[in-house]
């Protein structure tokens, strides 16, 4: 591990900020942190295990991969990665990427295969002993996924940087949620780690790609809109 450059100083002051703010971390938790194999999930597992070698806070950390059955799979190489950084990684081979685009389910298949995902997910943590669940999504994730409700659910809601579910059972945590992917995609090429494209087939016609594109555009226009935007989440 290479805990240097600009790019880690400042995903590492972002991530202390928001583990800081959502008290995310104690004493003694049992982490299971979802490795999809792209830069976020990636970056995510690489910060928390430098930040476990060097805090007093002690905390015991696993990873698990969900494959969604597409033809590209990036299990191989996450081992790899988990072996070098010594985490006990899980793959779950699945049909949820089949299933969630079969013809019975072609009008949302992202919500369907992000559910089954979820659910296996919290299934793995249960099993593993682990009750909370640290998951790679990121500033730009989190108003993504405003817009998303806004347009095509009707509601105001997006993801919360930290979130009991079930009665306290477990608790989500999204370190990433004060990152970019931007400052994301350097970290990851300064660490050289083999983050993976995303195989699914409607990754790049998906509603949130189309949402990504229309805040591109906005945040071209005023480099401010994207602070103000999470901001207003804290506001509402």
């Amino acid at each position: 591990m290479r805990p240097v450059g600009h790019a880690y100083r400042a995903l590492n002051r972002s991530i202390g900020k928001a583990l800081h703010d959502y008290e995310m971390i104690r004493e003694g938790d049992r982490i299971l942190v979802g490795l999809s194999g792209g830069a976020d999930s990636l970056a995510l597992l690489w910060m928390l295990v430098e930040r476990q070698r060097r805090v007093r806070v002690r905390f015991e950390l696993a990873a698990a991969h969900i494959d969604l059955g597409f033809v590209d799979r990036a299990g191989p190489g996450l081992e790899e990665v988990c072996r070098r950084l010594g985490v006990t990684l899980r793959v779950e081979a699945t049909d949820f990427g089949r299933r969630g685009h079969s013809p019975a389910n072609r009008e949302n298949p992202c919500f369907l295969c992000a559910r089954l995902r979820r659910q296996r997910l919290f299934e793995i943590a249960e099993a593993l002993g682990c009750g909370t669940l640290a998951l790679g999504h990121t500033q730009d994730d989190i108003i993504e996924t405003l817009f998303l409700n806004m347009l095509y659910a009707g509601e105001i809601s997006s993801m919360r940087p930290a979130q009991e579910l079930f009665n306290g059972r477990f608790t989500i945590i999204r370190p990433l949620a004060y990152a970019g992917e931007a400052l994301i995609d350097r970290f990851v090429r300064d660490q050289g780690l083999p983050a993976v494209e995303n195989s699914c087939p409607t990754a790049r016609t998906s509603r949130r790609q189309s949402v990504k594109r229309m805040l591109g555009e906005l945040y071209r226009s005023n480099p401010n809109i994207r602070g103000n935007l999470f901001r207003s989440l804290r506001h509402v």
